[in-house]
């Protein structure tokens, strides 16, 4: 039978040993188990979710992508008024052409 190897973190390892062995089980079942489960539902069997560290990580590098563009492109130094002026007349000219259509 073929054999999977996972590293994991020496914590990670004890404290999921000693859940499931409070369930009577031991780590290749529990693996197995979540294995067999993730066939019969056809994806992850429970909502992976982002920790606050991942959303502010993904927030803070989508940030700093959008003030590099804008850099790029002599826009970082415009004002809020400047920034909703740009946006009314794109949506000016967005409800124009869709007019036109």
């Amino acid at each position: 039978m073929p054999f999977i190897q996972v590293r994991v973190d020496e914590q990670t390892k004890i404290k999921a040993n000693i859940v499931f062995e409070d369930l009577g089980l031991d780590m290749s079942t529990a693996i197995r188990m979540f294995l067999k489960k993730v066939i019969e539902v056809r994806g992850i069997p429970f909502p992976p979710l982002l920790t606050e560290e991942e959303k502010n990580r993904q927030f803070k590098e989508a940030f700093d992508a959008l003030c590099e563009q804008a850099r790029q492109n002599g826009l970082s130094n415009m004002t809020l008024e400047e920034i909703n002026a740009e946006i009314k007349a794109a949506r000016k000219e967005r409800r124009e052409r869709n007019q036109k259509n």
